[in-house]
């Protein structure tokens, strides 16, 4: 959703507040794309301050469909989100231009950041749910504390069933180490 805020970058001290529906169905990265299966419309308060600032602010939950790290059974988790943005108001403060460069890396990486949701008097609202998506995403996800994963030889789900499969097979990262022991095995 795009969302026009002229009004609020044309007069000092305003603030706006405005219902949001993120029309995002699917979060896509470089992981992969995982399902958005609950989304409700959220406010996202807008302001200009002092014709200096602009503050945006807002906050919603989502739910997303993640496989579990161990056994790959599908997760619902619920995110978080908290948008808290203080952007300087004109977004060509950042200083993109052939002549002058931001000196800060952190500056510079803030101002990329914004060029990816803002565009002169206009807010991609999707795009800053995405890099807020990004910011809260879970290392890891376990479908329940105890999942025992996968089976390494069959590929069954060990939460569900008990495969029989031989699991005595030591690791082969361990090999070194097994050979070490056996060398100095007494007999």
């Amino acid at each position: 959703m795009i969302l026009d805020l002229s009004s609020v970058y044309a007069n000092r001290n305003t603030e706006e507040e405005r219902e949001v529906r993120i029309d995002m169905e699917s979060f896509r990265s470089k992981m992969g794309a995982f399902p958005i299966i609950k989304k409700e419309p959220f406010l996202l308060r807008v302001a200009n301050v002092d014709d200096q600032r602009l503050l945006i602010r807002g906050a919603l939950d989502l739910t997303v469909s993640i496989p579990c790290d161990r056994c790959l059974q599908e997760v619902p988790v619920v995110l978080h989100l908290v948008i808290d943005k203080d952007l300087p108001l004109e977004p060509d403060v950042c200083g993109f231009d052939e002549k002058s460069h931001p000196t800060d890396p952190q500056d510079e990486e803030d101002c990329l950041e914004q060029a990816a949701y803002r565009n002169g008097s206009q807010l991609d609202t999707d795009r800053l749910v995405y890099g807020e998506i990004l910011s809260v995403w879970p290392l890891k996800t376990l479908c329940r504390e105890d999942c025992r994963g996968i089976c390494s030889k069959c590929g069954a789900n060990r939460n569900e069933t008990e495969c029989g499969c031989d699991r005595s097979v030591p690791d082969p990262r361990m090999a070194a180490f097994q050979d070490v022991f056996n060398k100095f095995k007494e007999v």
